[in-house]
C-alpha cells in the first residue's frame, strides 16, 4: 500500500525499451515481437494506473499519492509528484489511449518499427510526468522531454511535408517554453526574497506575493506557452500542419493528450500562481476562446481533407475548454475538465477512423469518397456514432461537456454563452456535411467498390472508445464525482486571490487620492 504508485506509472513504459532494443528488427516476425512488447508494456501501465483510480479519495480536495524526495538540494529542487481531481482523469486518459494507439499502428508503421515504438513509450513517460509533477523544475524537464519523441514521430514517420510540420511544431512549443522558464526563475527569486528559501515546489510557491506588473508579465509568459499548446487562436497555425503530416498514432496522441497539457497548464500553474495576472487577462482569454470556437468551425467547414477538417475542429473544441475554465463556475470548470476527456476520446477516435480508411485508399480527400456506407457498413456506423459524439449529441459524452460549459458561462456572461453556442450549430454543420459527402449518395469512385470493412483488430481498439462515449454521456456523475472537491478548492483559491487583488487596487486608489489631496493643500 505504500508503494510509490505514481513513480511506477510514470517510468513503467521505459521498462519495455531495453526489451525492444534487444529484438532484431529483421522480417515481419521481428517487427511483430517489437510491436507486441510495446503493446504489452502499455497495457501493463494502464493496469497499474487503475490502482490510482481505486485508491483515489474524491472527498479530498488537495493532492494525493504525494511523493517528495530531494533531487538537487542546493537549489531547492525536488522530485515531487501528486494528483488531485483535476489531473486524475487526464492521467487515466493517457494510460488508456496509449495502448489503443499502439495497437492501431500494427500495420500502419512498417519502417523503423523499433524506433517508433521506443518513441511512443518515451512519450508516454514524458506525458505522465508532466501531469503529475508538483515541482516546477521537474515539470519543465518532462515538458521539454515530451517534445523530442513527438518531433521524431512527425518528422520520421509523417507525410510529404513532415520535416516542415515537425520543425514548426518544435519551434512554436520551444519558444513559449523558454519564456516560461525565465518566469519560473523569476517566481523562485521573488519567493526567495520573501522567505529566504529557494524552492521550485509548486505548493510552496502558491501564494507568493509578486508586484502587480511582474505578475501580469509572468502570467503572460506562462499563458503564451500553454496557449500555443492548447492551441488558442491565433497561436493555432502549427496544429493543422502537425496533424495532417503526422502518422495516425501521432495525431491521436497529439489531439487526445498533448493538447490537454495546454489547458492543464492554465489551471495547475498559470491561474493559481498568478491570480491577478489571470484576472487581468480574463476578458481577452474569454474573447479569444469564443473566436477560436467560431473560427475553428468555419475553417473546418471548407476543408477538402478529412484529417484537416478534424484538426480544425480541435481548435473549436478546445475553445470550449478554455471558456469553461475562465468563467470560474463549478459547472464551467467541471465541464472544461470533462470536455478535455471527451475531446481526447472523440477526436482520437475520429483520427483512428480516418487512419483506417487511409490505410486502404491512401487518400483523405473528401471528393475521393462518396456512398461508401453500403460498401463498409460497420465502419460507417462507428464513424457516425463518433461524429454524433463530436457534435455533442444527447446521450453521448460531448453533450455533457458542452452543456456544463455553456451553463457555467451563461451564469457569468450571457453574451459569451450565446456566441459559444453558435459553435455547436456550426459543428453539426461541418461534421454532418462531411459524413453526407463521404458515406451517402451514389458510389462515384470505382476504387471504393473494393474497400474492405473494419477488421477484428480495428474493432478491438475502437470498441473501448465507443463504450466510453456512451458511458460518459449516460452516467456523467461517475466521472464528475471525482472532481467536485478539487474544483471547489481551485475556484475558491483563485477567486479569493482575485478578491484580495481587487481590495489591493481599491486601497491603492484611496492612497493615491489621499496623496493628491495632501499635495493640493500643501500648494494652497
Amino acid at each position: 500500500m505504500n508503494a510509490p504508485i505514481l513513480t511506477y506509472t510514470i517510468f513503467l513504459p521505459l521498462l519495455g525499451v531495453p526489451f525492444i532494443l534487444a529484438v532484431p528488427q529483421k522480417g515481419e516476425a521481428g517487427k511483430n515481437v517489437i510491436r507486441g512488447i510495446a503493446l504489452v508494456t502499455s497495457i501493463l501501465v494502464f493496469l497499474v494506473s487503475l490502482r490510482i483510480y481505486f485508491d483515489f479519495d474524491a472527498s479530498i480536495g488537495g493532492f494525493q499519492f504525494l511523493e517528495d524526495h530531494q533531487w538537487i538540494s542546493s537549489y531547492g529542487i525536488h522530485y515531487k509528484l501528486g494528483l488531485d481531481g483535476l489531473s486524475f482523469w487526464l492521467v487515466l486518459l493517457t494510460t488508456f489511449l496509449t495502448p489503443l494507439t499502439i495497437l492501431s499502428t500494427w500495420r500502419a508503421i512498417d519502417k523503423r518499427v523499433k524506433e517508433f515504438q521506443v518513441s511512443m513509450l518515451v512519450l508516454e513517460t514524458a506525458m505522465l510526468g508532466t501531469f503529475m509533477a508538483l515541482d516546477l523544475f521537474l515539470f519543465y524537464v518532462f515538458w521539454e522531454i515530451m517534445l523530442i519523441p513527438m518531433y521524431l514521430i512527425i518528422g520520421v514517420w509523417g507525410g510529404e511535408r513532415r520535416i516542415y510540420a515537425a520543425v514548426k511544431f518544435f519551434l512554436y512549443t520551444a519558444v513559449g517554453s523558454l519564456l516560461m522558464l525565465v518566469c519560473i526563475i523569476g517566481l523562485v527569486y521573488f519567493h526567495q526574497q520573501q522567505t529566504g528559501v529557494m524552492t521550485f515546489d509548486l505548493l510552496k510557491l502558491y501564494g507568493t506575493k509578486i508586484p502587480r506588473l511582474y505578475e501580469i508579465l509572468f502570467f503572460a509568459a506562462f499563458a503564451l506557452a500553454f496557449a500555443i499548446k492548447v492551441p488558442m487562436f491565433p497561436l493555432h497555425t502549427w496544429l493543422p500542419d502537425a496533424h495532417v503530416e503526422a502518422p495516425t498514432a501521432g495525431s491521436v496522441i497529439l489531439a487526445g493528450i498533448l493538447l490537454k497539457m495546454g489547458t492543464y497548464g492554465f489551471f495547475r500553474f498559470a491561474m493559481p500562481l498568478f491570480p491577478q495576472g489571470s484576472a487581468f487577462f480574463t476578458p481577452l482569454i474569454i474573447t479569444l476562446s469564443i473566436i477560436g470556437i467560431i473560427y475553428g468551425a468555419l475553417v473546418a467547414m471548407v476543408q477538402p481533407d478529412i484529417k484537416k477538417l478534424v484538426a480544425y475542429s480541435s481548435v473549436s473544441h478546445l475553445g470550449y475548454c478554455m471558456l469553461g475554465l475562465y468563467v470560474l463556475t463549478r459547472q464551467g470548470v467541471e465541464g472544461s475538465v470533462l470536455q478535455m476527456i471527451n475531446h481526447g476520446i472523440s477526436t482520437g477516435a475520429l483520427f483512428l477512423l480516418v487512419g483506417i480508411v487511409y490505410e486502404r485508399r491512401h487518400t483523405r480527400l473528401i471528393k475521393e469518397y462518396g456512398g461508401i456506407a453500403r460498401i463498409v457498413p460497420i465502419y460507417s456506423t462507428i464513424f457516425l456514432i463518433v461524429t454524433l459524439s463530436s457534435i455533442g449529441f444527447p446521450t453521448t459524452n460531448g453533450f455533457i461537456g458542452e452543456f456544463l460549459i455553456l451553463l457555467g458561462a451563461f451564469k457569468v456572461n450571457k453574451l459569451a454563452a450565446v456566441l459559444a453556442a453558435t459553435g455547436v450549430i456550426l459543428g453539426a454543420v461541418y461534421m454532418l456535411w462531411m459524413v453526407q459527402r463521404v458515406f451517402y449518395g451514389q458510389v462515384t469512385n470505382p476504387k471504393n467498390l473494393t474497400l474492405k470493412d473494419i477488421n477484428f483488430r480495428e474493432v478491438v481498439y475502437m470498441l473501448p472508445l465507443l463504450v466510453l462515449i456512451f458511458w460518459i454521456g449516460l452516467f456523467p456523475n461517475f466521472f464528475l464525482d471525482k472532481m467536485h472537491t478539487s474544483v471547489d478548492k481551485f475556484i475558491s483559491q483563485v477567486k479569493v486571490e482575485r478578491t484580495d487583488s481587487n481590495s489591493h487596487h481599491q486601497m491603492a486608489r484611496a492612497f493615491l487620492k489621499n496623496h493628491e489631496t495632501k499635495v493640493v493643500i500643501a500648494k494652497e
